[in-house]
């Protein structure tokens, strides 16, 4: 039904944009991002088994498909020159701090997945844990090895 996805591309879609943004870093790639995964939650959303929330499944998607994306990005730009592909960094709208967006923008895609969904969009861990397809005591390590890796990238930005 085009009218029922309609609805849901125009409710979810601030949501998605956030978590794309937040593991990319880069609205343009976002955008895209985002336009990949609602085309793929169109094509399987007959395989939803409604045994979790739509919400989480949306998510899990959103947060798979972008980190896909940010690895792909990281090849993208390998041969550009720095200046260029910071130009291409976008803040998360959250942050006000150019450090820790400094920092995020060094971190694997994963750890900005996780760290995003925590405390941007403030999932609480069993929500995290339904969006990554773990339990929640592995979404509770890796947001605890993420926030290390923040630290230490943090550190080293400051200094």
């Amino acid at each position: 039904d085009a009218v029922a996805f309609q609805i849901l591309y125009e409710r979810y879609y601030p949501k998605v944009f956030h978590i794309a943004q937040g593991v990319l870093l880069d609205a343009e790639e976002a955008a895209d991002a985002v336009q990949e995964i609602f085309t793929l939650v169109y094509r399987n959303l007959s395989r939803f088994d409604r045994r979790s929330k739509f919400t989480t499944w949306l998510y899990r998607v959103a947060v798979n498909r972008s980190i896909q994306q940010g690895r792909a990005a990281r090849f993208k730009y390998r041969h550009v020159e720095l200046t260029a592909a910071s130009e291409r960094t976008v803040e998360p709208e959250t942050a006000a701090d150019p450090e820790i967006t400094q920092a995020m923008t060094m971190l694997a895609p994963a750890d900005r997945a996780i760290l995003t969904l925590f405390y941007w969009d403030e999932l609480s861990l069993s929500e995290i844990a339904a969006s990554l397809d773990c339990n929640e005591n592995a979404a509770k390590t890796r947001l605890f090895r993420a926030r290390e890796r923040f630290k230490k990238t943090y550190e080293a930005v400051m200094s």
